[in-house]
């Protein structure tokens, strides 16, 4: 059973930064696309940013210009930096892999940006 465990979450006032990790245990395999979710009180889980195998990335109209995702396949982890948070930004933050065509999430990281 695939593993994924998330970091870097917290709180940060508007203007601010943060990254978050994503780290996959217990598989050898390679993983396939990434992507990091999220979703706020009230609201559906939307997608934030996706990172294929070869290094593809996507991502949703409220972050461009300001999130980066990246991925180290040694790791087997994938990265989120958000620079020029909002306080919209706020939310749980999920990771989700793909390995093998099974798809695994994180348990969710808090980040809550203060005006």
């Amino acid at each position: 059973q695939v593993q994924l465990v998330e970091s870097g979450g917290g709180m940060v006032q508007a203007g601010g930064s943060l990254r978050l990790s994503c780290a996959a245990s217990k598989t050898s395999f390679t993983i396939n696309s990434m992507t990091w979710y999220r979703q706020a009180p009230g609201k559906q889980r939307e997608l934030v940013a996706l990172i294929t195998g070869g290094g593809t990335t996507n991502y949703a109209d409220s972050v461009k210009g300001r999130f980066t995702i990246s991925r180290d396949n040694a790791k087997n982890a994938v990265y989120l930096q958000m620079n020029s948070l909002k306080p919209e930004d706020t939310a749980v933050y999920y990771c989700y892999a793909v390995v093998i065509g099974a798809g695994y999430w994180g348990q969710g990281t808090q980040v809550t940006v203060s005006s």
